[in-house]
Protein backbone atom coordinates (compact mmCIF):
# COMPACT_ATOMS: atom_id res chain seq x y z
CA UNK A 1 0.00 0.00 0.00
CA UNK A 2 1.53 3.48 -0.81
CA UNK A 3 1.72 6.76 0.62
CA UNK A 4 -0.86 8.38 -1.00
CA UNK A 5 -3.20 5.36 -1.22
CA UNK A 6 -3.23 6.21 2.84
CA UNK A 7 -3.35 9.54 2.89
CA UNK A 8 -6.83 9.37 1.00
CA UNK A 9 -8.40 6.56 2.97
CA UNK A 10 -7.90 8.77 6.49
CA UNK A 11 -9.47 11.61 4.89
CA UNK A 12 -12.33 11.02 2.80
CA UNK A 13 -14.43 13.40 0.82
CA UNK A 14 -17.15 14.75 3.21
CA UNK A 15 -20.93 13.76 1.87
CA UNK A 16 -23.53 16.35 1.97
CA UNK A 17 -24.51 17.37 5.43
CA UNK A 18 -27.36 16.08 6.94
CA UNK A 19 -30.66 18.27 6.92
CA UNK A 20 -30.87 20.16 10.36
CA UNK A 21 -34.11 18.31 12.48
CA UNK A 22 -36.22 21.23 13.00
CA UNK A 23 -36.32 21.62 9.21
CA UNK A 24 -36.67 17.50 8.64
CA UNK A 25 -39.54 17.97 11.06
CA UNK A 26 -41.25 20.81 9.34
CA UNK A 27 -40.89 19.11 5.81
CA UNK A 28 -43.02 16.19 7.67
CA UNK A 29 -45.49 18.70 8.95
CA UNK A 30 -46.76 20.98 5.92
CA UNK A 31 -46.61 17.38 4.19
CA UNK A 32 -49.00 16.20 7.02
CA UNK A 33 -51.22 19.18 7.05
CA UNK A 34 -51.47 19.57 3.12
CA UNK A 35 -52.24 16.31 1.79
CA UNK A 36 -52.46 17.57 -1.68
CA UNK A 37 -48.51 19.19 -1.82
CA UNK A 38 -46.23 17.15 -3.35
CA UNK A 39 -42.39 17.52 -3.05
CA UNK A 40 -41.99 20.53 -5.13
CA UNK A 41 -44.87 22.46 -3.52
CA UNK A 42 -42.97 21.80 -0.13
CA UNK A 43 -40.10 23.06 -1.11
CA UNK A 44 -41.61 26.46 -2.46
CA UNK A 45 -43.18 26.95 0.70
CA UNK A 46 -39.80 26.53 2.50
CA UNK A 47 -38.04 29.12 -0.22
CA UNK A 48 -40.85 31.45 0.74
CA UNK A 49 -39.65 30.64 4.20
CA UNK A 50 -35.49 31.43 3.46
CA UNK A 51 -34.91 27.56 4.05
CA UNK A 52 -32.68 26.83 1.47
CA UNK A 53 -32.55 22.78 0.34
CA UNK A 54 -32.45 21.15 -2.92
CA UNK A 55 -35.85 19.55 -3.62
CA UNK A 56 -34.08 16.21 -4.34
CA UNK A 57 -33.28 16.14 0.00
CA UNK A 58 -37.57 17.13 0.29
CA UNK A 59 -38.34 14.21 -2.23
CA UNK A 60 -36.06 11.93 0.22
CA UNK A 61 -36.48 12.90 3.76
CA UNK A 62 -40.51 12.34 2.72
CA UNK A 63 -39.65 8.75 0.66
CA UNK A 64 -37.62 8.07 4.18
CA UNK A 65 -40.53 8.76 6.90
CA UNK A 66 -43.02 6.14 4.20
CA UNK A 67 -44.51 9.07 2.84
CA UNK A 68 -45.50 9.07 -0.93
CA UNK A 69 -43.46 12.53 -1.86
CA UNK A 70 -45.70 12.89 -4.93
CA UNK A 71 -49.71 13.96 -4.70
CA UNK A 72 -51.20 10.76 -5.11
CA UNK A 73 -51.45 10.82 -1.13
CA UNK A 74 -53.75 13.68 -2.08
CA UNK A 75 -56.74 11.43 -1.71
CA UNK A 76 -58.45 12.77 0.81
CA UNK A 77 -61.15 10.64 2.43
CA UNK A 78 -64.78 11.66 2.81
CA UNK A 79 -64.53 11.45 6.80
CA UNK A 80 -61.77 13.96 6.67
CA UNK A 81 -63.47 16.42 3.87
CA UNK A 82 -66.68 16.63 6.29
CA UNK A 83 -64.34 17.27 9.43
CA UNK A 84 -61.97 20.24 7.18
CA UNK A 85 -64.78 21.83 5.85
CA UNK A 86 -67.55 21.92 8.29
CA UNK A 87 -68.30 25.69 8.44
CA UNK A 88 -69.08 25.62 4.93
CA UNK A 89 -71.09 22.74 4.66
CA UNK A 90 -75.26 22.76 4.75
CA UNK A 91 -76.89 18.95 3.76
CA UNK A 92 -80.65 18.99 3.29
CA UNK A 93 -83.23 15.73 3.35
CA UNK A 94 -86.65 14.74 3.06
CA UNK A 95 -88.40 13.17 6.00
CA UNK A 96 -91.88 11.27 5.32
CA UNK A 97 -94.12 10.66 7.87
CA UNK A 98 -98.34 9.95 7.49
CA UNK A 99 -101.00 12.20 9.88
CA UNK A 100 -103.98 11.07 11.39
CA UNK A 101 -105.84 11.57 8.43
CA UNK A 102 -103.92 9.38 6.38
CA UNK A 103 -102.13 12.11 4.67
CA UNK A 104 -98.51 11.43 3.56
CA UNK A 105 -96.49 14.50 4.58
CA UNK A 106 -92.63 15.71 3.21
CA UNK A 107 -90.33 17.59 5.61
CA UNK A 108 -87.65 19.35 3.88
CA UNK A 109 -84.91 20.06 6.19
CA UNK A 110 -81.24 21.47 6.12
CA UNK A 111 -78.11 21.24 9.09
CA UNK A 112 -75.07 23.02 9.27
CA UNK A 113 -72.57 20.51 9.95
CA UNK A 114 -70.65 22.54 12.36
CA UNK A 115 -73.21 23.89 14.42
CA UNK A 116 -75.78 21.47 14.06
CA UNK A 117 -78.32 24.32 13.88
CA UNK A 118 -81.38 23.08 11.49
CA UNK A 119 -83.62 24.92 9.36
CA UNK A 120 -87.52 23.06 8.88
CA UNK A 121 -87.45 24.63 4.82
CA UNK A 122 -91.53 23.30 4.79
CA UNK A 123 -93.97 20.62 4.17
CA UNK A 124 -96.37 19.48 1.73
CA UNK A 125 -98.17 16.59 0.92
CA UNK A 126 -96.95 17.08 -3.09
CA UNK A 127 -93.23 18.07 -3.24
CA UNK A 128 -93.54 19.01 -7.16
CA UNK A 129 -89.77 20.32 -8.29
CA UNK A 130 -91.68 24.02 -8.55
CA UNK A 131 -92.42 23.48 -4.43
CA UNK A 132 -88.75 22.33 -3.26
CA UNK A 133 -87.50 25.01 -6.21
CA UNK A 134 -89.22 27.53 -4.04
CA UNK A 135 -87.75 26.10 -0.80
CA UNK A 136 -84.59 26.46 -2.13
CA UNK A 137 -85.19 30.28 -2.80
CA UNK A 138 -86.41 31.19 0.50
CA UNK A 139 -83.17 29.27 2.26
CA UNK A 140 -80.80 31.24 -0.24
CA UNK A 141 -82.43 34.69 0.85
CA UNK A 142 -82.47 33.62 4.83
CA UNK A 143 -78.90 32.71 4.43
CA UNK A 144 -78.21 36.07 3.03
CA UNK A 145 -80.40 38.31 5.63
CA UNK A 146 -78.66 36.40 7.86
CA UNK A 147 -75.53 37.23 7.06
CA UNK A 148 -74.12 34.18 6.23
CA UNK A 149 -74.56 32.97 2.61
CA UNK A 150 -70.72 33.56 2.09
CA UNK A 151 -69.75 31.07 4.76
CA UNK A 152 -71.81 28.50 3.25
CA UNK A 153 -69.47 26.29 -0.07
CA UNK A 154 -71.37 22.92 -0.38
CA UNK A 155 -74.81 21.18 0.06
CA UNK A 156 -74.63 17.44 1.08
CA UNK A 157 -78.15 15.73 -0.48
CA UNK A 158 -79.19 12.34 -1.63
CA UNK A 159 -80.08 11.59 -5.23
CA UNK A 160 -83.85 11.81 -4.88
CA UNK A 161 -86.03 12.54 -7.56
CA UNK A 162 -87.65 14.93 -5.94
CA UNK A 163 -85.04 17.20 -6.18
CA UNK A 164 -85.04 19.14 -9.82
CA UNK A 165 -82.04 19.84 -11.60
CA UNK A 166 -82.67 23.33 -11.21
CA UNK A 167 -81.73 23.78 -7.99
CA UNK A 168 -77.84 23.21 -8.43
CA UNK A 169 -78.31 25.85 -10.40
CA UNK A 170 -79.64 28.39 -7.99
CA UNK A 171 -77.42 27.24 -5.50
CA UNK A 172 -74.38 27.57 -7.95
CA UNK A 173 -75.09 31.29 -8.13
CA UNK A 174 -75.00 31.86 -4.78
CA UNK A 175 -71.79 30.50 -4.47
CA UNK A 176 -72.79 26.85 -3.65
CA UNK A 177 -71.93 23.47 -4.66
CA UNK A 178 -73.97 20.63 -4.75
CA UNK A 179 -72.18 17.53 -3.24
CA UNK A 180 -74.65 14.43 -4.28
CA UNK A 181 -74.29 11.30 -2.17
CA UNK A 182 -73.50 7.88 -3.35
CA UNK A 183 -76.39 5.43 -4.06
CA UNK A 184 -78.02 4.07 -1.16
CA UNK A 185 -74.90 5.17 1.16
CA UNK A 186 -77.26 7.28 3.48
CA UNK A 187 -73.83 7.46 6.35
CA UNK A 188 -72.42 10.19 3.37
CA UNK A 189 -75.00 12.58 4.81
CA UNK A 190 -74.76 11.04 8.46
CA UNK A 191 -75.16 14.56 10.07
CA UNK A 192 -78.69 14.86 8.32
CA UNK A 193 -79.88 11.06 8.98
CA UNK A 194 -78.85 11.63 12.90
CA UNK A 195 -81.22 14.57 13.11
CA UNK A 196 -84.06 12.98 11.23
CA UNK A 197 -83.53 9.75 13.79
CA UNK A 198 -83.74 12.60 16.87
CA UNK A 199 -86.97 13.92 14.88
CA UNK A 200 -88.86 11.36 14.48
CA UNK A 201 -87.56 9.91 17.95
CA UNK A 202 -88.30 12.72 19.96
CA UNK A 203 -91.57 14.50 18.02
CA UNK A 204 -92.98 12.16 15.26
CA UNK A 205 -93.06 8.98 16.98
CA UNK A 206 -94.56 10.39 19.84
CA UNK A 207 -97.16 12.65 18.89
CA UNK A 208 -100.46 12.45 17.24
CA UNK A 209 -100.48 14.61 14.08
CA UNK A 210 -104.01 15.76 12.93
CA UNK A 211 -102.71 16.91 9.78
CA UNK A 212 -100.43 19.09 7.83
CA UNK A 213 -101.30 22.60 9.86
CA UNK A 214 -100.67 20.88 13.08
CA UNK A 215 -97.71 18.68 11.74
CA UNK A 216 -96.15 22.67 10.55
CA UNK A 217 -96.66 24.11 14.33
CA UNK A 218 -95.00 20.57 15.91
CA UNK A 219 -91.95 21.60 13.42
CA UNK A 220 -91.42 25.13 14.57
CA UNK A 221 -91.58 23.78 17.97
CA UNK A 222 -89.02 21.21 17.81
CA UNK A 223 -87.00 23.23 15.61
CA UNK A 224 -87.02 26.23 18.74
CA UNK A 225 -86.35 23.38 21.07
CA UNK A 226 -83.59 21.98 18.58
CA UNK A 227 -81.43 25.01 18.14
CA UNK A 228 -81.90 26.69 21.85
CA UNK A 229 -82.15 24.56 24.31
CA UNK A 230 -81.02 20.78 23.17
CA UNK A 231 -77.76 20.35 24.13
CA UNK A 232 -74.91 18.06 22.16
CA UNK A 233 -72.53 16.05 22.50
CA UNK A 234 -70.53 17.50 19.63
CA UNK A 235 -71.07 20.80 20.66
CA UNK A 236 -69.62 19.80 24.87
CA UNK A 237 -73.69 20.22 25.34
CA UNK A 238 -73.89 23.45 24.12
CA UNK A 239 -77.30 24.03 21.79
CA UNK A 240 -76.47 24.73 18.19
CA UNK A 241 -77.49 28.91 18.96
CA UNK A 242 -76.67 28.87 22.75
CA UNK A 243 -73.39 28.41 24.64
CA UNK A 244 -72.90 26.73 27.72
CA UNK A 245 -73.19 29.07 31.26
CA UNK A 246 -70.50 29.49 33.21
CA UNK A 247 -70.65 27.09 36.21
CA UNK A 248 -72.43 27.74 39.14
CA UNK A 249 -70.45 28.73 42.22
CA UNK A 250 -71.36 26.36 45.54
CA UNK A 251 -73.16 29.03 47.30
CA UNK A 252 -75.70 29.40 44.50
CA UNK A 253 -76.35 25.57 44.75
CA UNK A 254 -77.67 25.98 47.87
CA UNK A 255 -81.14 27.92 46.90
CA UNK A 256 -81.52 25.94 43.96
CA UNK A 257 -84.87 26.12 42.04
CA UNK A 258 -85.16 24.74 38.97
CA UNK A 259 -88.75 24.72 36.63
CA UNK A 260 -89.94 22.84 33.73
CA UNK A 261 -91.36 24.17 30.96
CA UNK A 262 -93.00 21.97 28.34
CA UNK A 263 -93.34 21.93 24.53
CA UNK A 264 -95.59 20.16 22.33
CA UNK A 265 -98.50 19.34 25.45
CA UNK A 266 -95.28 18.00 27.31
CA UNK A 267 -94.06 15.71 24.68
CA UNK A 268 -90.49 18.12 25.24
CA UNK A 269 -89.62 19.26 28.41
CA UNK A 270 -86.85 22.28 29.44
CA UNK A 271 -85.38 23.14 32.73
CA UNK A 272 -85.04 26.69 33.68
CA UNK A 273 -83.78 28.47 36.53
CA UNK A 274 -87.14 29.65 38.35
CA UNK A 275 -86.50 33.40 38.72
Amino acid sequence: MNSRHVHLSRNPRPGRPRTVTSVRRLILRLAEENPTWGYRRIHGELTLLGIKLAPSTVWEILKAEGIDPSTHRSNVTWATFLHSQAEAILAMGFIETVTLTGQRQYILAAIHHAHRNVRVLGTTAHPTHAWVTQAIKNLVMDLGDAGQLTAIKFMIRDRDAKYPAVIDEILSQAGIRTVLTAVRTPRMNSIMERWVRSLRREVLDRTLLWNEAHLRRALREYEQHYNHHRTHRTLQAAAPLRVVPEPLNPPQLEPLRVRRHDRLGGVLHEYQHAS
